[in-house]
Formats: structure tokens, sequence, C-alpha cells
């Protein structure tokens, strides 16, 4: 605990702040509250620069991609019914398997791209994560449920790949997105059967 503490002292105020906006999107997202997308834009904006400046460009471009995410997910949650939560599985397995497959090609092409032109830093987890993340946030901006199955995978990839990096922060920020995961689980079923 002391070296957590430690490291969170040798943060970034910048760093810290896109924590705390992240975490400010994800509870606001498992309560279905359209302000999760302008905190979500402020974080990535944040998150955007800082991963330029790590060499973790695919963590980079993913936050250029957030940011218009928020700004769809803004627009399509305000189209939907308030409580709008589909609670199956929506693609069915076989739609994930495909999903899961032509992702998966895309972002191995990417990272075969970024390995050849950059001097880019763990790029096969960083281009998963990346590509996965998008398809869980389009997920999430149409709200499906399915997403936060994806989330949870995503994140728990994520905590150790921050910490190879040495960003302590925001590893712990994927260990408390973790967390809310299942918190936005239990919200929105709940909300779906009320």
């Amino acid at each position: 605990m002391q070296w957590v503490l430690e490291q969170l002292a040798l943060s970034s105020p910048w760093e810290l702040l896109a924590v705390i906006l992240a975490v400010t999107y994800l509870v606001l997202a498992a309560h279905q509250s359209l302000w999760c997308w302008p905190a979500a834009a402020i974080s990535c904006t944040i998150y955007m620069v800082l991963m330029y400046q790590a060499q973790l460009y695919m963590y980079a471009a993913l936050n250029i991609v957030y940011l218009g995410m928020a700004g769809y997910g803004y627009w399509q949650w305000r189209q939907l019914p308030a409580n709008a939560v589909v609670t199956a599985i929506e693609l069915g397995w076989r739609g994930h398997i495909k999903l899961i497959l032509l992702w998966s090609v895309v972002a191995a092409l990417v990272a075969m791209l970024l390995l050849r032109y950059t001097d880019a830093e763990a790029v096969w987890l960083d281009t998963y994560l990346a590509v996965f993340s998008v398809v869980a946030t389009w997920l999430l901006a149409r709200k499906k449920f399915a997403t936060w199955y994806y989330w949870l995978v995503i994140d728990c990839a994520y905590v150790y790949l921050f910490i190879l990096q040495g960003f302590v922060a925001t590893a712990l920020l994927h260990v408390i997105y973790v967390g809310l995961v299942f918190y936005a689980m239990w919200q929105w079923q709940r909300e779906a059967h009320k």
C-alpha cells in the first residue's frame, strides 16, 4: 500500500485529474446519466496528450476515438428512452465470435503497422486493448449490456499495461473500473427490472 501511495504522489496532476474524471464517467454511465459523456470527453482529452508523450500511440489514438464516441454517446443517449437497456447478449454468441474475430484481424494489422513505422511501446497489448475498447465503447453508446463483459476483460488487461509502463494512477483507475463494471452490471439489471 505504501508503494501505491508513493507512486500516486509521483503522478502528474493531469493524470490524477484524468483519473477522477474517468471514474466520474463510469459512475455516471452506471446510472445512465447523460453527464457521463462530458466527463469522458474531458478525461479523454487529457489522456490523449499524456499517452502520446509516453509513446503509447494506440492509447493516445484511442482517446481521440473516445472523444468522438463521447459526442456520439451523448447524442445517442438523448435519442433513447431514459432506461433503455437490453439485458441479453444482443448479438448472440455467434455474433460476438464474429465481432471478436473481425476486430482481432484489424488489431493485428494495426499492430504490424505500428511495429514497422513507429517507436511505440507495448505494441500488441496496446493495440488489441485500444481496438476492443472502441468496440466496447460503441456497445456502451448503444446501451448494450454486453459492453460490460468486454470492459471486464479490457480493464483487467489495462491494469497490467499501465503498471508495466509506470502509470500507477491509471493502473489503479482500471482496478477501480473492474469494480465499477460489476456495479454497472448490477445497476443496469436493476433498472431493467423496474
